[in-house]
């Protein structure tokens, strides 16, 4: 029987990207806000582009912070995605906003100026850097060292457990770009827009257990 996969609709960005990615590798997903059929998905992608307290507004009005709480406890594989990273940690200092808390750790905005020696960089940080993995992990299992994945953002997550890091990359100062705890995976890079080493990583999500 085909796995449903649940593509969470909360009134932010990038939900038809990522479906469409999914569907381009042969698996049918629901892009959907209705907690019931979240409920009964067999693993859940949990993207998003925009601000985390407009993002967490919406997911209470929705009843998608209880939600997703809940499928985390169930052990429901859960894949979040750039916002949908950030949001997972417990407090992001976009807007000063308590997050669902489903890992420990703050989300923690770029400091301005921000330099890589002499040089100044651009915030918010835009465009292609590799990934060092620090471990092995089936959703990330094939990755080219040399692999460079998209990135679009102003703010990084800072866990409160280093052992939470599966990936890190460098901008600036060292961030976290992937993280996993359980079933719960995430990655603060965009797959969808990231080429066949993206696409890889949905699939492997998609595939995994």
């Amino acid at each position: 029987m085909a796995r449903m996969i649940a593509v969470i609709d909360y009134k932010a960005g990038n939900l038809a990207s990522v479906a469409r990615a999914l569907r381009h590798l042969g698996h049918e997903c629901r892009v959907t806000h209705d907690p019931d059929e979240i409920r009964r998905a067999d693993r859940i992608v949990f993207p998003g582009v925009g601000a985390a307290e407009k993002a967490m507004a919406d997911l209470r009005a929705l009843g998608l912070d209880e939600v997703l709480r809940e499928a985390c406890r169930a052990g429901t594989p859960l894949l979040g995605i750039c916002l949908g990273t950030q949001i997972i940690f417990e407090h992001s200092e976009e807007g000063g906003v308590d997050c669902l808390g489903l890992l420990p750790g703050v989300v923690r905005r770029f400091p301005s100026p921000l330099f890589d020696g002499d040089v100044r960089l651009k915030i918010p940080h835009m465009g292609w850097n590799t990934v060092r993995w620090r471990k092995t992990h089936p959703v990330f299992a094939g990755m080219d060292p040399g692999a460079a994945f998209y990135f679009v953002h102003s703010y990084y997550p800072d866990p409160a457990d280093p052992d939470l890091v599966v990936g890190e990359t460098d901008y600036g100062r060292t961030f976290a770009a992937a993280v996993a705890r359980g079933r719960l995976v995430a990655v603060q890079f965009h797959p969808e827009k990231s080429g066949r080493p993206g696409l890889r990583i949905l699939d492997n999500f998609c595939r995994w257990g």
